[in-house]
């Protein structure tokens, strides 16, 4: 229902035009809501502009490395391929330019009014539009301002770039240091090796991606290492500095002294709450800045909620726009639901991908009396022809009281793509028995899945004094 309170311009106001901000504003606003955006920067957010569509963009770009490849061993003759990387760049600004006319052409379809502007709050009802001055009153305000790159203080560190910058670098580095060792410092390194970038990763970890399951870990760091990729654990960037024909030389807090065109600094995010007028609404934050929200995601102040990064809950895409459909529907169109964030699967484009969904083995050993996990390494049928020695994982958390599966983490080609799937199974709570009661389709990959028939270690906590029982992968 439209508001016909005279003290309130709209309905609707949403600061923040990135995916959980723009779907929350489409869906109240055909709900009968009058809905305003403001957004200071390019409707899309993080994920749109400088995330994750043009990383998978470069992510393909990389992949025909390989692929050049595998193709002579396969029988095919072809010249010596060459890269041009501003040849990338420019398909990249194209499609995003595109999507971006596209989000502006669904705000304005639905009835939204975009404004192109920074927007703070005065007070729990009034935005300050800063680049015109205007202020509006609205009668419910959504904060969707996601995170940006979160930066430790060392010497020389604006020497370095973040992800908001590599996409857009006029020359290809020849030579990249990454810091960090997470999503964002993984994919980059993994494509920009591929693409012909001499590349280390400095990492304060024992190991990388940190939360993920100990078994892909250890697979990814391997891979990794074999493609040339060099891993500097247990060490970090101490300081950064200029030197001659625009090159960088990094020192390590282990002594560690290297040379780059660049440096990426992938350290985390951070939520994007900085000047926002939270505390001029009375809005609460956590310690990270996070805006911190309920089940429905509203704030501590009534009539204002907020989704996606900014509250440093789960930090993905879709995860911002489930969140955006729920508020909306709950709040405008009478429909109220709340997202379920158990099993929800998550991707690394890395070289190979890693797809993963669900408990981790070690969470499960903390939660479960008996866990069983089924777990294969194999070489995938291409390697038959072109010797390549990457190997896949696939590995399958088990609740060894009921059988239900736990949780599915797989190291391999297109994981982002079965990782998809595999989440309906473990949301719909499935067991080994229903897996293995699959016929397989032969030879895929997917196959190994259904074809891992025994466990190949049991860990019971009702048993202490057994020791732990291993058994075959099949």
């Amino acid at each position: 229902m439209r508001s016909h309170e005279p003290e309130f311009d709209v309905d609707l106001f949403v600061i923040g035009g990135g995916s959980g901000g723009v779907r929350a504003a489409r869906v109240a606003s055909e709900h009968g809501a009058k809905v305003m955006l403001a957004e200071e920067y390019r409707l899309g957010g993080t994920c749109v502009i400088r995330g994750c569509v043009p990383k998978k963009l470069f992510v393909y770009a990389s992949r025909f490395s390989d692929k050049f490849e595998d193709a002579a061993q396969f029988g095919w003759r072809l010249s010596v391929p060459r890269f041009d990387w501003p040849s990338l760049v420019a398909a990249k600004d194209r499609e995003i330019a595109r999507l971006e006319e596209v989000y502006s052409a669904s705000q304005a379809t639905a009835g939204v009014e975009v404004v192109r502007s920074r927007a703070i709050l005065e007070d729990a009802h009034t935005v300050h539009l800063l680049d015109d001055g205007r202020r509006v009153r609205a009668r419910t305000i959504l904060i969707a301002t996601g995170a940006r790159p979160e930066l430790p203080a060392f010497q020389g560190i604006e020497l370095g770039i973040t992800s908001n910058e590599i996409f857009d670098l006029k020359t290809f580095p020849r030579k990249l240091v990454i810091g960090g060792a997470g999503y964002v410092a993984m994919e980059f390194a993994g494509l920009f090796a591929a693409l012909g970038s001499d590349v280390t990763i400095v990492c304060r970890g024992s190991n990388v991606l940190g939360g993920f399951d100990e078994d892909v870990r250890q697979a990814v760091a391997a891979s990794y290492t074999n493609r040339g990729i060099k891993l500097m654990l247990s060490d970090s960037i101490a300081r950064l500095e200029q030197r001659e024909a625009a090159r960088i030389d990094v020192t390590t807090e282990q002594g560690g002294r290297l040379v780059a065109d660049q440096v990426l600094l992938a350290f985390g995010r951070a939520p994007n709450t900085t000047a926002l007028g939270l505390e001029r609404a009375g809005v609460r934050t956590g310690r990270d800045g996070a805006i911190i929200v309920d089940a429905n995601s509203r704030t501590n102040i009534a009539n204002i909620y907020a989704v996606g990064d900014v509250t440093n809950q789960f930090n993905l895409t879709p995860v911002a726009i489930r969140e955006g459909h729920a508020f909306a529907d709950s709040v405008f169109g009478k429909k109220a639901w709340q997202v379920d964030y158990s099993n929800v699967p998550t991707a690394v484009f890395s070289s190979p991908e890693i797809g993963t969904v669900g408990l981790t083995e070690l969470e499960a050993r903390a939660q479960y009396l008996a866990v069983d996990i089924y777990k294969v390494r194999f070489r995938p049928l291409t390697a038959a022809v072109t010797g390549d020695c990457e190997t896949s994982l696939l590995k399958i958390v088990v609740d060894g009281e009921s059988n239900r599966i736990l949780g599915i983490h797989i190291f391999t080609e297109e994981a982002s793509e079965m990782i998809q799937v595999l989440a309906i199974a473990v949301g719909s709570r499935a067991t080994m028995q229903h897996f293995m009661s699959v016929m397989a389709v032969h030879p895929t990959i997917g196959e190994e899945l259904v074809g891992m028939l025994t466990p190949t270690v049991r860990y019971d906590r009702r048993e202490s004094s057994a020791p732990l029982v291993a058994g075959a992968a099949h």
